[in-house]
This record gives structure tokens, C-alpha cells and sequence, in this order.
């Protein structure tokens, strides 16, 4: 298959990056993976987004439009770990909610947004990882990331709703939603083969 982008979406700590990589790994599908650990911006986030949010998603917003472009010219099949749209339905949404973006700034960016995903295409199935804020925080926690381990409980709630609303009116291309609460992708098999056939299936 030529150019076929599967993007898994999902909040924080719910297991995106490992399922890729494994995905990668077992079916040979191109990853592609969320700029994290290299972030000049995402420990001075957490220390004090009022003063960090802008720069933050701005710069998340640059590296994924790089990564939609790259795989647009891939060949086969490329998985990605969280898609560009999450980043102004999601994040800044929340941002702008709690404040944490001035309207000026949050305009700004849905404008920049726009502009972008006009040269894109979307992806071809969105996989939604969904968990209860409680699974993630225990997730979050055996990563053992020391900038995340300052991540408010009431951020993470805040984000799992706007998740769900975002993906009940997601019309970029097909869904796929997959409850992850009880299943353990990394140490039973039979989960990471559950997961796995319903991606496949639903390309």
C-alpha cells in the first residue's frame, strides 16, 4: 500500500510511543515519533505554562507539519504517535481555556494551524487510545519522565474531556477507538495482537 499514515492519538501516559514502536517492529511500518525527550520547551512548560504555552505548541506544531510532509512521501505503511490535529483541538484548546493562552496568541495559532493542515493530508485511520485519568497517571508514573511526574490530576481530566469530545465529531477521515484500560499491550501478547488486528482491519 502506497501512503497509507495511521496516526494514534491519545492523552498523555496512555501509551501511544509503545505502540507504535511496536507496531513498527512487528509489522515493519515506518514510525514516526512525537518530539519528547529533545524538547527544548517541555520541562519550563510544566515549571510554568503561563509563561511557556505559546512556545510550546508552536514548536510541537513546526515538527509535526515536518513529520506530515515526510510521510506524505513514504512509501507503504507509516504510523505515527499523535496526529497534528490533536495539538489545536486538544492542547491549545485547554491552554486557551485555563487561560494559559492570551486571545491574541490563541487566534494566532489556529490561523497558523489552518494554514498548514491546508497543504496536508490527513490521516488515514486515527487511532484514539482511551483510558481513565487514574490508569494514566499510573502509566505516566512506571516511565518514570521527572518533567511529567508535576502534571496536575485536573490537567489530565481536563484533556480526556476534550478528547472525547473532539473524536465523537473527528470527520478528517476514519476513527478507530480503541479502550485501553484494562489491556497490557507490552506484557500479554494477546492484547498487543488484539490492538494490532483491529488496526490492521480497519485499513
Amino acid at each position: 500500500m502506497k501512503n497509507r499514515i495511521i496516526s494514534i492519538a491519545g492523552n498523555i501516559g496512555i501509551g501511544k510511543s509503545t505502540l507504535t514502536s511496536m507496531l513498527s517492529k512487528q509489522l515493519g511500518w515506518k514510525p514516526y515519533f512525537e518530539v519528547v525527550d529533545t524538547n527544548p520547551y517541555l520541562s519550563d512548560f510544566y515549571k510554568d505554562m503561563n509563561q511557556w504555552s505559546f512556545h510550546l505548541q508552536v514548536y510541537f506544531l513546526s515538527q509535526r507539519f515536518k513529520h506530515q510532509k515526510e510521510m506524505m512521501n513514504q512509501e507503504g505503511i507509516v504510523v505515527q504517535d499523535r496526529s497534528i490535529y490533536e495539538d489545536v483541538e486538544i492542547f491549545a484548546k485547554n491552554l486557551y481555556l485555563q487561560r494559559k493562552f492570551n486571545n491574541r496568541d490563541y487566534e494566532n495559532y489556529k490561523e497558523l494551524f489552518s494554514t498548514m493542515t491546508d497543504y496536508l493530508k490527513p490521516p488515514d485511520v486515527l487511532v484514539y487510545l482511551r483510558a481513565s485519568v487514574g490508569t494514566l497517571i499510573k502509566r505516566i508514573a512506571q516511565r518514570g519522565r521527572n518533567f511529567e511526574m508535576s502534571i496536575p490530576k485536573e490537567y489530565l481530566e481536563q484533556l480526556n474531556c476534550h478528547y472525547d469530545e473532539w473524536i465523537e465529531y473527528y470527520r478528517e477521515g476514519k476513527r478507530l477507538v480503541i479502550d485501553t484500560e484494562n489491556l497490557d499491550i507490552v506484557h500479554k501478547s494477546a492484547d498487543f495482537e488484539y490492538v494490532s488486528s483491529l488496526i490492521q482491519n480497519s485499513l
